[in-house]
């Protein structure tokens, strides 16, 4: 993770849909289909993949400023969602609203992830708790795809239980084995699937039959772990096959050379850290120096991470949890494409990989996280085209 392959007087020449080969400036230009190819002058700035942001909820109906404020003057996580809020607060707006709302909103935060140098973004449903509306937007999250220029990763997130059988879990649980998972991999509604396990929400008992479920019918296995308190539940989920397990707040060093062994991807999510106030941060540094692969992601979300930024992921990740600019990269581009699937094709310029790249309007890699809190990006190529483009 640290060596970061940088290349100074770099280019990347791009047929169609991919890279075709990148390297020296120089080289690159000896090649023959170089000789006809149309030239864009970057005049020194940075190039490199485009963010892949493996943990996002950027589907949801409102924001929860109020819950915002509340926190500001004192009230904990659990108190606003043990009053109604948080988690079952969105999902009584996401009854409220329709899918075709959900998807012209959903339009416009893809395209605002695009500007800030994201082209693959994973999405996650959740705040459905229904099968209704959880099948609602996952709908969406399709119907949305064919409309952006970034890569859209669906999710199946099982969050929390409904209200109405908050007293019958056990109903719930069977709903979601035998119906809904099912009917989401039969309709190909979802690619991954994840479960939000920790305390006050699922057990790793739980978790783990849901994932044995999912598994079983064919979708990638993701999980929320280790956030609020230490359950085992990464190691549990590493056991399964897990590509991810996600947040890590408080895995423990058994935890660590686990999920090393089993080369589980850990997901790292310092926006939540910094907007809730919650504590240390990821142990990204024990992490990575034992081995593990990290990614980061932004967790975008109304009530935990309310920012889509990745270069802002980037910048906590350098200061809070001592991660070098080549280490947070890499977790943001190679390693969150694997962490949704997509390492294979994606994360990287190489030979033969998607053609998604961004232009950062800085002088050295460094400096993206460095000038903490500010847009660089000004230009995102996707597939081979230009897709974004400010001052360039």
């Amino acid at each position: 993770m640290s060596d970061v392959g940088l290349i100074r007087n770099g280019a990347v020449l791009i047929r169609g849909a991919t890279v075709e080969l990148a390297g020296p400036q120089d080289r690159v230009a000896r090649s023959g289909a170089a000789r006809a190819a149309e030239c864009i002058d970057l005049r020194g700035r940075v190039v490199l993949p485009g963010f892949v942001d493996s943990h996002t909820h950027a589907l949801f109906a409102a924001s929860r400023v109020d819950e915002y404020e509340a926190r500001i003057r004192g009230a904990t996580y659990r108190e606003i969602a043990e009053a109604g809020g948080g988690i079952q607060a969105s999902a009584r707006r996401i009854r409220s609203i329709s899918e075709q709302k959900l998807v012209r909103r959903l339009t416009g935060v893809v395209g605002r992830f695009v500007e800030h140098g994201t082209t693959i973004l994973e999405i996650k449903s959740g705040y459905g708790l229904e099968p209704a509306q959880e099948l609602k937007m996952l709908r969406a999250i399709r119907k949305t795809a064919p409309r952006v220029v970034g890569e859209l990763v669906p999710t199946l997130l099982i969050h929390d239980v409904p209200a109405r059988l908050k007293a019958r879990r056990a109903v719930y649980l069977r709903l979601l084995v035998r119906r809904l998972i099912p009917e989401v991999a039969r309709r190909r509604l979802a690619e991954c699937f994840d479960v939000f396990c920790d305390r006050g929400y699922f057990s790793v008992a739980e978790a783990k039959a849901l994932l044995e479920a999912a598994a079983q019918a064919g979708l990638k296995l993701k999980l929320h772990a280790e956030q609020l308190a230490h359950t085992g539940a990464a190691r549990m989920a590493a056991g399964l096959g897990a590509i991810s397990v996600d947040h890590l707040d408080h895995v423990s060093d058994a935890d660590i050379r686990w999920l090393q062994k089993r080369g589980t991807i850990a997901t790292l999510l310092p926006g939540s850290v910094l907007h809730l106030n919650s504590g240390p941060y990821p142990p990204a540094r024990r992490l990575i120096d034992a081995g593990v692969p990290v990614a980061l992601a932004s967790n975008f979300n109304p009530g935990s991470s309310p920012t889509l930024n990745m270069q802002m992921i980037l910048a906590l990740a350098c200061s809070q949890m001592r991660m070098t600019p080549a280490e947070a990269i890499a977790a943001a581009t190679i390693n969150g494409a694997y962490a949704v699937g997509r390492g294979d094709r994606a994360g990287s310029l190489e030979s033969g990989k998607q053609a998604d790249l961004v232009v950062m309007d800085v002088d050295d890699y460094r400096e993206i996280p460095y000038y903490f809190g500010v847009n660089h990006c000004v230009m995102a190529i996707k597939n081979g085209k230009v897709v974004f483009s400010r001052g360039v």
